[in-house]
């Protein structure tokens, strides 16, 4: 459990000063330059990655709670949508005209998603750890970046590809997740 803290303490480090120390992350840059300071910011959160995912599952089982039986089905339902807004913030479609953080409120439904199917403290802390980092994040960049300003309207035909990419990425993820971990399809 301890590397699994570690992750997610150095997760939170990371993604959260550039929102809450902008000038001394700038600072920062004008020092490294703009490469180096991106290569260890990319290692720091490789690294974050690394602790969570050993840490994870290499945590020892406690049980919090009994997930329901119908937690798969809802799990599922909300993983095709956290896909379709993790996508859609990359997308230029029109879902950014909607949703301010879509990549940000993927991160908390796909956090929500798995806290209805995982009872056990590890997962607690991981997901649960996760989620609020992203909540505390859209009020960081909020509070940063001042008021929205809605993109244009976008053609309908780049949503319909988001949908059809949605699609076919929840069946890849899917299938990696069964490789690695429980399949998270019925009866998979």
């Amino acid at each position: 459990m301890t590397l699994l803290i570690l992750g997610l303490i150095l997760w939170w480090i990371v993604h959260t000063y550039p929102l809450v120390a902008k000038p001394s992350r700038d600072a920062l840059v004008a020092k490294l330059g703009e490469g180096p300071y991106k290569g260890v910011y990319s290692l720091a959160i490789l690294a974050s990655l690394v602790l969570m995912v050993i840490g994870y599952r290499g945590a020892e089982f406690v049980n919090v709670w009994f997930p329901p039986a119908w937690g798969m089905h809802l799990t599922d339902l909300l993983m095709i949508f956290a896909v379709f807004l993790f996508g859609a913030s990359h997308s230029k479609g029109n879902v950014k005209r909607h949703v301010r953080h879509p990549q940000l409120l993927a991160v908390i439904v796909w956090a929500a998603s798995h806290l209805v199917v995982n009872g056990d403290l590890a997962s607690l802390v991981l997901f649960g750890g996760l989620g609020l980092w992203a909540i505390v994040a859209i009020f960081a960049t909020n509070a940063r970046d001042g008021a929205w300003a809605k993109p244009a309207p976008a053609p309908r035909k780049k949503d319909l590809i988001l949908v059809g990419i949605t699609v076919v990425l929840y069946v890849v993820i899917g299938a990696i997740h069964a490789l690695v971990g429980p399949s998270p399809f019925p009866g998979g």
